[in-house]
């Protein structure tokens, strides 16, 4: 019986692509550092990305939603957002709540100082020796105090237009339609001085057969800086914005 071959005298099996008599190689130990089976290992120094979609570069993260971007600054109205310069049609509706307003009380006080008039002239007996007299007294009396009522309507019209604009901002016709008054450069109240420029200038155009006053609230139109400032707003630095 024999235990195998001059070249294999043990009878171990030999490694096919092993050559005959050449003696085995020792598997040489894995040395740190070295790449394993399964994927490569990243290089030492270098570390390993976590899970997740990657993080792209120059894109810091924030905290929360990212600002938006401001609505543009108005010319002359510093301090972030400009203001919602005033449309002509609401201009056009305060105006028209304001002559309501005000032809009301003209309208009272005229129809108050006809009625009186009217009065003085029925008190007049038409067989007096005096009844001339008397009518021409009523009349005279009519015309003083047509003139009182006609000086009281252009106090009131002032006191309106000018306290509530220069103090408040607003008429009660602007107010109900959400405009104001402010100073084109700083967005404050108009101020006193300020507000009675802006009511003076239409005032003075309506002296020429209101076509000056008509020529002023309309210039706004005209207007290229587009604060829609008419030529009374100019020459009070004012301009009319929405609430």
């Amino acid at each position: 019986m024999s235990f195998g071959s001059p070249q294999n005298p043990y009878g171990q099996p030999q490694d096919p692509q092993q050559g005959y008599g050449q003696p085995q190689q020792p598997q040489q130990p894995q040395q740190p550092g070295q790449p394993g089976y399964g994927y490569p290992q990243a290089p030492q120094g270098v570390p390993q990305q976590g899970y997740g979609y990657p993080q792209q570069p120059g894109y810091p993260q924030q905290p929360g939603y990212p600002q938006q971007p401001g609505y543009p600054q108005q010319p002359g109205y510093p301090g972030g957002p400009g203001p919602q310069v005033a449309s002509m049609g609401r201009r056009l509706g305060a105006r028209v709540i304001d002559g309501l307003i005000l032809g009301v009380v003209y309208f009272a006080l005229t129809f108050a100082g006809i009625a009186g008039a009217a009065k003085s002239v029925g008190d007049c007996d038409p067989n007096a020796a005096d009844y001339t007299t008397c009518v021409n007294n009523a009349s005279s009396d009519f015309a003083t105090k047509f003139g009182a009522v006609f000086g009281a309507l252009a106090i009131l019209s002032l006191l309106y237009e000018w306290l509530m604009t220069g103090l408040l901002g607003a008429t009660l016709g602007k107010m109900a339609v959400g405009l104001r008054v402010v100073k084109a450069d700083t967005g404050q109240k108009p101020g006193l001085g300020s507000a009675f420029i802006r009511w003076i200038i239409p005032v003075v155009g309506s002296l020429a057969c209101g076509i000056g006053q008509l020529l002023v609230y309309l210039s706004p139109f005209w207007d290229k800086s587009g604060r829609q400032q008419g030529w009374h707003d100019k020459a009070a630095s004012t301009m009319v914005i929405q609430n």
